[in-house]
């Protein structure tokens, strides 16, 4: 049983992070013909010396369910702004808004169409931010996502190791400096074993039957080594993605040959990532920058 200060520590975080209103971007444009086919574009706000900055493309969290869209990630967004970086907020197609029978809630993710639009927006991005984000620099790209958004940010980064059936495998590594994933669901073994957002990963691959058979194209600890480098940074007193899921992933690289930095905050849960009030927030800013730069 999670301890009652836990709960009523994780509830204080989360009304931290969502407490900020949206902010509204600079630019959008459209990857796709689905009203979620879109990328949110935002300028850097600071001045930063020598021509273009690097791009940050944040993809949110929320379980991989329609409820929690990209709105929610939006002031850390421009969080990332006001630090110098370009930033992309990518939106993508996620669960039935409605529940489902035998589901406690909307169901997680759609297969395959939430993979089909994270691949078709990276694809799309450095052409659609040269475009609207003159100042990105889409040579140095840092890829960056919290809890599921986290699993894609690590996912996009590994499409060119997917097996060679995958319809979304590259055929070399992508054009990435690095990715910063943040308490992502990062091995769906584990995390289906901790019963993580209500087993949202088994949702995510249509259900139980189709677990084992999707993992290897679909978990980020299947997916190994990648050449590219990823930092995993993760809240020890996390209880919706606890750090066993970021250390397992950890421990499925190093048994891969790759090494993955992991940075493990003290009294931090799972929300203070993405909240532009915490110190959390700051962190996660230095190790995107350490990559960028």
């Amino acid at each position: 049983m999670t301890d009652p200060a836990a709960v009523e520590r994780d509830a204080a975080e989360a009304a931290s992070a969502f407490s900020h209103p949206a902010v509204a971007p600079d630019a959008t444009a459209a990857y796709g013909e689905h009203p979620d086919h879109v990328v949110d574009f935002y300028a850097p706000r600071a001045e930063t010396p020598g021509g273009p900055v690097p791009l940050v493309v944040v993809l949110h969290g929320g379980a991989w369910r329609a409820p929690y869209d990209r709105q929610h990630i939006t002031p850390f967004a421009d969080f990332l702004a006001r630090r110098g970086f370009a930033v992309a907020n990518v939106e993508y197609r996620r669960g039935s808004s409605l529940p489902h029978q035998n589901a406690e809630g909307p169901v997680a993710g759609r297969w395959p169409e939430t993979f089909d639009d994270v691949a078709a927006a990276m694809d799309a991005l450095p052409g659609l931010a040269a475009e609207a984000l003159p100042q990105a620099d889409v040579r140095r790209v840092v890829v960056t996502g919290h809890s599921a958004g986290g699993h894609l940010a690590l996912w996009a980064a590994a499409r060119h190791v997917l097996p060679y059936d995958s319809p979304w495998r590259l055929s070399s590594p992508p054009v990435l400096r690095g990715v910063v994933a943040l308490a992502p669901i990062a091995d769906f073994a584990v995390a289906e074993e901790l019963g993580v957002c209500g087993g949202a990963s088994a949702q995510l691959l249509g259900g139980e039957e189709y677990f084992a058979d999707r993992l290897p194209y679909a978990d980020p600890a299947a997916l190994l080594p990648t050449g590219i480098a990823t930092a995993v940074v993760q809240g020890r007193d996390d209880i919706v993605v606890p750090q066993q899921v970021a250390e397992a992933y950890v421990a499925a690289a190093a048994k891969a040959g790759e090494m993955v930095g992991l940075t493990l905050l003290d009294a931090v849960g799972h929300f203070p990532l993405i909240d532009p009030a915490a110190d959390a927030c700051a962190v996660v800013s230095e190790e995107i920058a350490q990559l960028a730069w």
